[in-house]
């Protein structure tokens, strides 16, 4: 494992984080998942005038539950989430969950109390909502959660994206090749649809055809947090992608892992209507999880 850079803590946590460093391979209910949610998201202003892009819906459930609820499949169940714009939505989305979403019994009075009613307290998170700041990138947005992050590697991905992207073998392949980060590659496709031909004659037309060469990161990334000592006085407006991973990259740190399964961002409201015509049609693709009840 990378070298670890502990900051200051109690003792326990940095007993329990050295004692982590040893393992090969940690439990996924142990690790969290720092997720993206702090953006304006300009190119979906349709929505987002109201709420943060991750809180744009598919169905009736924010495109960032989406995503908890696909690495909850996997064990997952520590969520950091990176707040900036309109952040008091995010919280107060998780702080009324359980009311937002069950039966209950409200006993008024001197001795009020809120009794939640049947089965469908199914979510057993934990989710560590961090104020990372309005104009960061998403450079100052991880400088913002290092304090948070007590095991020697965590998942970090994007708030605006879903995918059948296989967890588990991201996280394998992290630890295995012991490297700083490991990003998912996707393949891009085309906005423009592909005409075939023979000739002067049409033998098939593909809406969205898959870019031959080449991968695009599709976030879903683990990252060691060894990372934190590159992030070291980095400009908080800067971006990962653009002024850390290129480092990296030069210095064989960084792995890929190749996904070919479904994968869609939600950059643009076309992207919106996209999800939500296909989570509307019924058994959308990136759904890995099964319904409760």
């Amino acid at each position: 494992m990378p070298t670890l850079t502990l900051q200051p803590m109690n003792r326990w946590r940095e007993e329990t984080i050295t004692a982590m460093a040893t393992a090969d391979k940690l439990d996924p209910a142990d690790i969290p998942v720092v997720i993206l949610a702090g953006g304006f998201g300009m190119r979906l202003h349709e929505e987002t005038e109201r709420v943060p892009k991750p809180m744009v819906q598919i169905g009736d459930k924010p495109i960032m539950w989406h995503i908890m609820r696909h690495y909850a499949t996997y064990g997952f169940r520590r969520f950091t989430i990176c707040l900036g714009y309109k952040s008091w939505v995010i919280k107060e989305y998780f702080l009324n969950y359980f009311a937002e979403t069950n039966d209950l019994r409200v006993q008024l009075g001197r001795h009020s109390s809120v009794e939640y009613l049947g089965d469908s307290l199914v979510e057993d998170w934990e989710i560590t909502l961090v104020e990372t700041g309005l104009h960061s990138g998403s450079t100052g947005r991880l400088q913002g959660v290092q304090r948070y992050i007590d095991t020697p590697y965590f998942m970090y991905t994007y708030g605006d994206g879903v995918g059948t992207v296989d967890i588990d073998a991201v996280h394998r392949q992290h630890v295995e090749g012991d490297r700083l980060a490991t990003v998912t590659g996707v393949k891009p496709t085309s906005r423009y649809g592909m005409l075939l031909h023979d000739g002067d004659r049409v033998t098939a037309f593909d809406e969205k055809p898959e870019i031959a060469e080449g991968y695009v990161s599709g976030g879903f990334f683990a990252l060691s947090s060894g990372i934190f000592d590159r992030l070291d006085g980095a400009d908080p407006t800067g971006f990962m992608e653009l002024d850390v991973l290129p480092g990296l990259v030069s210095e064989g740190q960084v792995g890929i892992h190749r996904h070919h399964g479904f994968w869609h961002s939600m950059d643009t409201y076309r992207d919106y209507v996209a999800l939500n015509d296909m989570w509307d049609a019924g058994d959308p693709p990136w759904k890995t999880w099964k319904d409760e009840g």
